[in-house]
């Protein structure tokens, strides 16, 4: 089952004005970086007392998030819930009749694996499963 909100991904077209704007309101001395090629992202991600907040910027015009930012702008793009059994989860989601984006984990940020559900059959928000790999992943 999914047992905590891992983190809210906010769709950014400027990562670095993304990460001075969030430094502003919140006062982040220091953000996390990767890039993730298997999802076409560049995450800056901080913690804010416990709950991950990720700026995804697209690093190719094929990337989800340059998609999702052409259609909407930026904003929220998702939120994430943290499970111990990803492909389980997805597996029961699955059987509970709600539509998949991915039917197995891919890898994602910090080092976890992530699946996505489609919002047409969640009421509208895009939600992702994420399960961490190791127990450093928690770990902003």
């Amino acid at each position: 089952m999914m047992h905590a909100v891992d983190h809210i991904g906010i769709a950014v077209a400027n990562i670095e004005a993304a990460m001075d704007l969030y430094r502003r309101i919140f006062g982040v001395a220091e953000f996390h970086r990767e890039v993730v090629p298997t999802q076409g992202v560049d995450v800056a991600s901080f913690d804010l007392n416990g709950v991950r907040i990720e700026l995804t910027a697209a690093t190719s015009e094929t990337s989800p998030i340059a998609a999702f930012i052409a259609k909407r702008g930026e904003g929220i793009h998702h939120i994430a819930f943290r499970t111990s059994d990803a492909a389980g989860e997805l597996l029961r989601l699955d059987a509970a009749g709600l539509q998949l984006i991915h039917s197995t984990p891919q890898p994602g940020a910090h080092d976890m694996l992530i699946a996505f559900l489609h919002p047409r059959s969640t009421g509208g928000v895009l939600m992702e499963v994420c399960q961490p790999r190791t127990t450093s992943t928690t770990d902003i």
